[in-house]
């Protein structure tokens, strides 16, 4: 028997008698399940604490755990944030808790004393009230007997405070308040854990959010230019809704089916270094393309950015300067040379006028000094156009038939067009309403256009060369309309034909100001200048000017 207590004893640590020694084994193991219960709070934390998870789901966890061996009825939630003790989560939530997620004010807060000292504190309601802290109201309220508050420790700093509260009063030892204190590091761990994790996945919506909302397409490709992955832009630029994109190269997109060793990519990818490009795409749409190396902490490149700017208006605007360019310097060597014309023309008008005074209108020079007087009236007529252009004088507008402009014009070509065996034929309407303007001007646009007729059939081969003038009136408007049966012209060359210096003729034949000049003086009559062509068939132009106020 001795032998059996005092293995018992050993075992145990027990030495007494038999009732005494089962009321001690009775403790201890309420005392291991004690220990098991707390370390399945912790483990319960750490389980179940995940981003998915709200807060309150976790302090309901916590309570339920915890009320296996404490009397708590309450939980409370601080968080520091910007300076400020935020009371953040209650549970259970109560309507005396109007103030969650409003600040704790500092002055005289058990929750403030708490924090700053860094030490856990066990407050009595009821025997404590000489110390008057806000939190006191809530805790009667509340029906708390006793709350325990604990600092939350994360990284050496606090993070907030925990508050426990329970309707009885209960006497706690060291090892409680360690356990309850190493719970409320391990629920600070886990917060601090969820606030990182949600920095970097904010920080990773951001930039994909900046990633999309570029305007300008960008791409990531691998360093075999396969495209992993690209942003809206990219998709509208390049048409690729509905497309798999997954086994498409980024040279294939940009250079289509050609083979291009030289592109952008290819230089970064054997460089590591940026690389540019100025790509004309198979939709004649102008692109700058950048291509960035992507280098990890090993300075070894893994993909490539590529940056795409659509610069086609940016050109065509450019180009535009440049031709404006261009035609202000025309406009002053018009303007310098109207001006040194103008002088031996008076000279010859004057000359020739008193000539024709002292000769009678019978003899056969006196036909020949009234065909000077007219050319040099006309010469006159086109430096005061050159003026005009120069915007070196003002249209001389009155009103005028457009019959008149085209009878005069064929008085000087119609020789010209007819010697390169085309057939003319002219319609006017006779009864055609005047327009206002200036008619020499409208000359120059009957001008341009029966020209470049003849030039569209200079290049055909027929034998039935043909140009016809038509001159109509409707709706409050005459139209002049020139046809030949030559080449035409392509549909997309139709957009570019009124452009300065587009020209699809020889370098010795024309300009491309033609039909420039001939729409911007339409337009300053009011009108404007229509287009139908089709290539191998010919093209009719169509002159079209508002009738004169008094006509309508």
């Amino acid at each position: 028997m001795s032998d059996r207590l005092q293995m018992i004893e050993r075992l145990v640590g027990v030495s007494s008698s038999k009732i005494s020694y089962y009321t001690e084994l009775k403790r201890t193991i309420d005392e291991m399940k004690k220990k098991n219960t707390q370390l399945e709070i912790i483990n319960e934390v750490m389980r179940s604490f995940n981003i998915d998870m709200s807060m309150d789901d976790m302090l309901k966890n916590i309570l339920e755990k915890l009320q296996q061996i404490f009397p708590f009825k309450r939980l409370s939630l601080s968080i520091f944030k910007s300076g400020q003790l935020i009371l953040t989560n209650v549970y259970p939530h109560n309507e005396v808790h109007d103030n969650v997620g409003n600040p704790i004010p500092k002055e005289s807060s058990l929750y403030w004393s708490v924090a700053d000292s860094g030490t856990s504190y066990v407050y009595l309601v009821n025997a404590d009230d000489r110390n008057k802290h806000i939190e006191i109201p809530a805790f009667k309220n509340l029906g708390l007997r006793q709350v325990l508050v604990f600092p939350l420790y994360g990284k050496g700093r606090i993070l907030g405070i925990l508050s426990l509260g329970s309707a009885r009063q209960k006497e706690y030892d060291k090892e409680d308040l360690a356990f309850l204190q190493q719970l409320s590091d391990q629920l600070a761990v886990c917060i601090e854990n969820v606030r990182l994790y949600n920095e970097v996945l904010n920080s990773k919506k951001e930039w994909e959010q900046t990633f999309l909302a570029v305007a300008d397409p960008i791409m990531l490709v691998d360093l075999n230019g396969i495209i992993l992955r690209c942003n809206g832009s990219a998709y509208s630029f390049f048409q690729l809704d509905g497309k798999n994109i997954s086994h498409m190269t980024l040279d294939e997109l940009l250079y289509s089916e050609q083979t291009e060793p030289d592109s952008p990519f290819q230089e970064t990818r054997n460089t590591k270094e940026t690389a540019y490009r100025e790509i004309t795409l198979l939709d004649e749409s102008i692109c700058e393309v950048h291509t960035f190396p992507i280098i990890n902490e090993k300075e070894e490149m893994y993909g490539v950015i590529a940056y795409i700017k659509d610069v086609t208006e940016k050109r065509h605007f450019e180009a535009r300067m440049m031709q404006s360019g261009k035609l202000a310097a025309i406009g002053e060597m018009a303007a310098g040379v109207a001006h040194e014309l103008n002088n031996p023309l008076t000279a010859i008008l004057g000359n020739t006028q008193l000539l024709m005074r002292k000769v009678k209108e019978t003899e056969v020079s006196h036909v020949l000094l009234t065909d000077i007087f007219k050319c040099s009236k006309r010469c006159q007529d086109i430096i005061r156009n050159l003026l005009t252009f120069s915007r070196q004088d003002e249209y001389l507008f009155q009103t005028c038939s457009i019959n008149d402009a085209v009878e005069q014009v064929l008085s000087l070509i119609g020789y010209q067009i007819r010697q390169s065996h085309i057939h003319l034929e002219v319609s006017l309407d006779r009864e055609i309403p005047l327009v206002d303007g200036s008619i020499q001007q409208l000359e120059q646009i009957i001008i341009n256009l029966l020209l470049n007729a003849k030039d569209a059939l200079d290049e055909v081969s027929k034998t039935d060369k043909e140009i016809s003038i038509r001159t109509e009136s409707c709706m409050g408007e005459v139209t002049l309309s020139v046809i030949d049966n030559g080449t035409g012209i392509d549909s997309k060359e139709i957009k570019e034909i009124f452009h300065p210096f587009y020209t699809t003729k020889e370098a010795v034949k024309g300009t491309g100001l033609g039909l420039s000049v001939s729409l911007g003086i339409a337009e300053a009559h009011g009108g404007t200048i229509d287009v139908k062509s089709e290539p191998g068939k010919g093209s009719e132009f169509i002159l079209r000017l508002p009738v004169t106020k008094d006509s309508m």
